[in-house]
């Protein structure tokens, strides 16, 4: 089977597709962290990473214009939370956030503020 003939909704977004590799540069900041955080602030910034393309995944199967944009509006609190988490592995010294991960969340973030108004536009016009 053709790979591309099964490729679902979700993966043609660009937002779907940053927010993945996103969940990569998280991985990789996240494994020079302490061994006492393994199961800590490492796990939550990978958690709350994972959530993103997740959220945006599950809100495009989704019926519904409105339950489309509840998973949204949760992947960008997902999103919200990563950046926090960061910011506290940065303020306890377990290395800098690098600038092409704070530049991809702050255009993650503004890519899924671009798909809820656009949705929300749509909804409202019907």
């Amino acid at each position: 089977m053709n790979r591309e003939s099964s490729q679902r909704p979700h993966e043609d977004l660009s937002v779907w597709q940053q927010a993945m590799s996103l969940v990569e540069e998280v991985y990789v900041c996240s494994s020079t962290y302490p061994n006492d955080e393994r199961f800590g602030l490492a796990a939550q910034l990978r958690r709350a990473a994972i959530s993103v393309p997740s959220n945006i995944a599950e809100g495009a199967a989704r019926r519904s214009t409105p339950e489309y944009l509840r998973f949204l509006s949760i992947a960008r609190g997902s999103l919200s939370e990563l950046d926090t988490q960061l910011q506290i592995a940065d303020r306890l010294g377990y290395g800098r956030v690098p600038l092409d991960v704070k530049t991809r969340i702050g255009d993650i973030f503004a890519m899924l503020t671009g798909l809820m108004n656009a949705l929300q536009t749509r909804e409202t016009a019907r």
